[in-house]
């Protein structure tokens, strides 16, 4: 395989996703972390090397970057157990990695990055207007996992997949924004299962 460097802020769940997907595969990565605290991804030359959209994580294949965590997952894992052969359950897989995006990483994952990451103290006072939505939007997003959980080991199929790394990444991480997931039993469990996993790393290393 050519080799492989990730543009990554390790903390990061999005480049986190990226590093479990390759541990799992046994792929091996070059990394490069940026601070995104101090903007490091919003200079001239990142912009203009790495990704003219200012964020990681970004995956460069040789001479290719390609953005986005999930693209990458997908790139990396692609004829991997990973990624289901059936066409349905691969369509289901991807459901749930745009879902991930879009319903559950912009208030679960954005609550850990305005309170444990930036402070409530030194939010804006738009930010600080939001956090009420942030917080319901979150809770309504673990409900429909524990419901989809309640009777399946796994996201899809009935097996690991990236759907579960995938919303793996930041869901462990919740208290971090304060959220408590003591009343998600099946949420619990499943993550007990993920981690359990053959191959896991955690998100520290």
């Amino acid at each position: 395989m050519t080799d492989l460097i990730l543009h990554e802020y390790a903390r990061s769940g999005n480049c986190y996703k990226i590093r479990l997907t390759a541990a799992h595969l046994g792929i091996a990565l070059q990394r490069r972390e940026y601070d995104i605290m101090q903007g490091e991804t919003r200079t001239p030359a990142f912009l203009a090397s790495v990704s003219a959209n200012g964020r990681i994580p970004v995956l460069q294949i040789g001479d290719f970057f390609l953005p986005e965590s999930n693209a990458a997952c997908v790139y990396l894992a692609r004829e991997s157990a990973l990624v289901p052969d059936d066409a349905l359950d691969f369509a289901d897989m991807l459901r749930w990695m745009f879902w991930e995006q879009y319903n559950h990483e912009t208030c679960v994952a954005v609550l850990r990055f305005w309170r444990g990451f930036v402070g409530e103290a030194n939010l804006t006072d738009l930010q600080r207007a939001q956090l009420p939505g942030k917080v319901e939007a979150a809770a309504a997003a673990l409900a429909l996992m524990e419901d989809h959980l309640a009777a399946r080991a796994f996201f899809v199929g009935e097996r690991f997949t990236l759907a579960d790394i995938g919303l793996y990444a930041y869901t462990h991480v919740a208290g971090e924004g304060g959220i408590d997931l003591s009343p998600y039993p099946a949420i619990v469990a499943w993550l007990a299962r993920v981690a359990a996993q053959p191959g896991h790393v955690a998100i520290t290393a």
